[in-house]
């Protein structure tokens, strides 16, 4: 599933040492025919310990992760929604992604400059969330042009939507985010809206629509801003929930990207003892993927097999046809069953037979909704 985060901030935050820290953890590409190679781009692979516990018990001799693409994107400057900098690039590469990490700098430190002279990571986020806004309003204000010419000969498809538009245009005029305006934005059951008009938002490609996570980027040996008034800050800001459940407030995570960068180059014994010395306890990168891979509503689900065991990315709530399609998309059409267990149960079973014996192996149909975890094979 191509799926992908744009790594978004204003210069000398950390978005290239970031991305760096994160493509130390990439995956070979090859195994991923779906991403794009681009040295900006990066395959990185989604922490899993179930896929190493799957792959002892089926002594795979190929072991493949799920993956998630990360793309470096121009640094964004005040004035990139009027062409400022490289305003009109920053933004074109905002919408070809499917969700943002927003790197915010929370630390001081007179050796590395800052856009407005001081750290301010509340200043720094509306910055970076007006020219969102202030790009989607130029959007919505053209789409408004275009469409009020069908709606003045009362053309109903055009009249809805000159509704939402106008809806849309109001909300952006008064400083909001479009997820401020509709949680989930891009999931029509979730925001009150029909299906027709979450089509129309979807076709609008609004950049505010876009699940946002804030990446908090400290640095050690700096001073560290005071973060209690950001994280209130950014629990006021409306956002998309992740698969937690978790609403009514961002999602952020706290990296020190220059010190996760020196660790991804250690082997795991190093990496341990350094991490020792520095009295560093939590995997910020690794906090990141996860939840980078939960802002975009992933899952996973397994194949295993003595050739090869592999985690498969699919959205929530896929069925078992739409599941299949990830693997070859002949497996949506073809599709005739497939026998499902959750990964524990294997492992607890201790064999395929085992399981079977045990009634833990199942034969599901086209309506059944894939569950994390599942282990699945396909029969078509």
């Amino acid at each position: 599933m191509s799926l992908s985060i744009g790594i978004v901030g204003l210069p000398n935050v950390g978005k290239s040492t970031l991305f760096n820290a994160l493509t130390q953890k990439g995956v070979p590409a090859e195994n991923y025919p779906f991403c794009t190679i681009d040295p900006a781009v990066g395959i990185v692979a989604v922490p899993d310990d179930r896929i190493e516990l799957l792959n002892t018990f089926s002594k795979s001799a190929k072991k493949i992760p799920a993956a998630i693409e990360f793309v470096d994107i121009a640094g964004l400057v005040k004035g990139a929604a009027e062409g400022e900098g490289l305003g009109n690039q920053f933004l074109s590469h905002i919408r070809e992604v499917d969700a943002i990490a927003e790197v915010v700098r929370v630390f001081i430190d007179k050796n590395v400059i800052h856009v407005s002279g001081q750290p301010d990571p509340i200043s720094d986020i509306e910055t970076i969330n007006l020219e969102l806004i202030l790009a989607d309003l130029q959007t919505v204000a053209k789409r408004l042009q275009t469409v009020a010419r069908d709606a003045k000969r009362g053309d109903k498809p055009a009249l809805a939507e000159q509704a939402l538009l106008e809806k849309l245009e109001a909300s952006l005029k008064a400083g909001q985010m479009i997820t401020q305006t509709f949680q989930h934005s891009q999931e029509c059951e979730n925001v009150g809206l029909g299906s027709e008009e979450a089509k129309i938002l979807k076709s609008l490609h609004l950049l505010s629509a876009k699940p946002i996570l804030y990446v908090l980027n400290k640095k050690q040996g700096a001073e560290t801003v005071d973060l209690e008034p950001v994280l209130a800050y950014l629990k006021k800001l409306a956002s998309p929930a992740i698969a937690s459940g978790e609403g009514g407030g961002a999602q952020w995570v706290i990296v020190d990207a220059k010190i996760e960068g020196e660790l991804s180059e250690l082997e795991a014994g190093d990496r341990a003892e350094f991490k020792q010395e520095l009295g560093v306890v939590d995997d910020g990168i690794n906090d990141l993927i996860t939840a980078s891979y939960k802002l975009l509503s992933l899952m996973t689900f397994f194949t295993t097999g003595t050739d090869e065991i592999r985690a498969w990315t699919i959205k929530q709530g896929s069925t078992t046809p739409e599941a299949g399609a990830a693997i070859h998309t002949d497996f949506r059409e073809k599709y005739i069953r497939a026998e499902v267990i959750g990964y524990q149960d294997l492992l607890s079973a201790g064999s395929y037979g085992s399981a079977r014996e045990k009634g833990l192996l199942r034969t599901e149909g086209k309506d059944y909704i894939v569950k994390d975890g599942d282990v699945i094979e396909f029969k078509i």
